[in-house]
């Protein structure tokens, strides 16, 4: 398998999460949305590393951080959905207009 197969795959993965992102209504879909277009970013990062720089570990590196930075990510989101749900009771993003002015 060569590197062609890996960008293949990583962005058919940042297509479906880019289409999620921009179809969907649930909170929580645009989340895992988001979490898909960040998968697809780590697939490039460690093919890349393995085929250009195959004797440093830069890819890998930068992989635990993207991963780091998503399970931050994802906890802040759920900490303000799961807020937005006790007030609205609901987590539709249309209808969430109350931090307009």
């Amino acid at each position: 398998m060569g590197l062609e197969h890996f960008l293949i795959v990583a962005a058919l993965l940042f297509g479906i999460g880019l289409y999620g992102l921009f179809s969907k209504k649930n909170v929580i879909a645009l989340l895992m949305s988001i979490e898909l277009m960040l998968n697809a970013v780590n697939i490039n990062l460690i093919a890349f590393s393995r085929f250009v720089t195959p004797d440093k570990p830069v890819g890998q590196v930068f992989t635990v951080f993207n991963i780091a930075v998503a399970a931050a990510e994802i906890a802040v989101g759920l900490a303000l959905v799961f807020r937005i749900y006790r007030d609205h009771t609901a987590i539709d993003a249309d209808k969430l207009n109350s931090m307009k002015w």
